[in-house]
């Protein structure tokens, strides 16, 4: 059985409530569909249900009866949210008359009935930007206890099983965050450790990559990635880590043992955590293409609660993943 396999049989344990708020898009409406089908995860749409269920009936799909569907504008919880909303953004001058409006986005809406512990997770981004899918978030989720940070995890599926962990294996931060401080490097280390046992379900060991192995070159750059392989091993002491690794040495065990010889993660690795967007992104996507590996994600990390963004060019097979994926984050919490 492939991971993906493995993650939606997890997700089906779990039974988690997720959110699709972009519950008119064709794409979305045929995903929750197959996810209801599964029993993957207990599906809510927010939207006119009238239009919903014609929508339905107009590509076939015979589930979306079986989801929860939500109406923004007479939702029963509504002044609740609304309470809440002006009770956390009251120091930036949020008015009631503001608060009214906002609910009414589905976006919104989702991001406080997962506040609010009426739901377990959020999906979207088929047809929104990743800044308008992540606005309500950083506003009322907010990040976890400990990590100031969001980023963007990628799972790696590759066709050569000698690397990672039998040919999986995590990249981070390759979506989100252009240009970590060390504390902030360091907190996208210890998140993505967590991702990697919540979803992929084996035991992290974290290479902190740079163009340097163990002192080989001298550069402040280097001495970034250096210090935030310290900090995180200050934040989670049990976490298998270590920096500064160069890629070669990271993922290579001979090359592993002649650079880092007492190092326990060199050769060995199956997270690899960039220095900065640019070279993480970079990878991924030359992984993905040269290697023909699979790039599952980004799986977003550090929100308190798990809100993914999906590309406006997915598939449905994609946000079906991805709703697994965030069935499997909220499980973990």
């Amino acid at each position: 059985m492939d991971l993906l396999e493995n993650i939606k049989k997890s997700a089906i344990r779990h039974s988690k409530r997720i959110v699709l708020p972009e519950s008119l898009e064709e794409r979305t409406l045929k995903a929750a569909d197959i996810l209801l089908k599964e029993n993957i995860a207990k599906i809510i749409l927010t939207g006119d249900p009238a239009k919903i269920q014609e929508e339905a009936k107009k590509h076939g799909l015979s589930e979306i009866s079986r989801a929860e569907i939500v109406n923004p504008p007479d939702h029963p919880n509504k002044e609740k949210y609304i309470d809440m909303m002006v009770e956390i953004r009251k120091k930036k001058g949020l008015t009631r008359e503001e608060a009214e409006k906002l609910i009414e986005n589905p976006l919104y809406l989702a991001t406080l009935m997962i506040k609010a512990g009426d739901a377990d997770g959020e999906v979207a981004g088929a047809m929104n930007s990743t800044g308008d899918v992540l606005r309500p978030a950083f506003q009322y989720v907010k990040t976890m206890p400990g990590i100031s940070v969001v980023s963007g995890a990628f799972i790696m599926i590759l066709k050569d099983k000698e690397f990672g962990e039998e040919g999986l294996m995590i990249f981070a931060d390759c979506a989100v965050h252009p240009d970590p401080t060390e504390r902030e490097l360091a907190e996208i280390a210890v998140a993505t450790a967590r991702t990697t046992k919540a979803i992929a379900g084996f035991e992290p060991k974290v290479a902190m990559l740079s163009f340097s192995t163990k002192g080989s070159a001298k550069h402040e750059m280097v001495d970034k990635v250096v210090n935030a392989t310290n900090i995180a091993r200050e934040m989670e002491p049990e976490l298998k880590i270590d920096g500064e690794l160069q890629a070669d040495a990271a993922i290579v065990e001979k090359i592993g043992q002649s650079k880092a010889p007492d190092s326990k993660i060199a050769g060995n690795a199956n997270v690899l955590v960039f220095p900065n967007l640019e070279s993480g992104n970079i990878a991924y996507k030359l992984v993905q293409r040269l290697a023909h590996a699979e790039a599952v994600g980004p799986v977003l990390q550090g929100m308190a609660a798990p809100i993914n963004d999906l590309s406006r060019g997915c598939s449905v097979s994609d946000i079906v993943n991805l709703v697994a994926i965030t069935a499997n984050q909220a499980a973990s919490r």
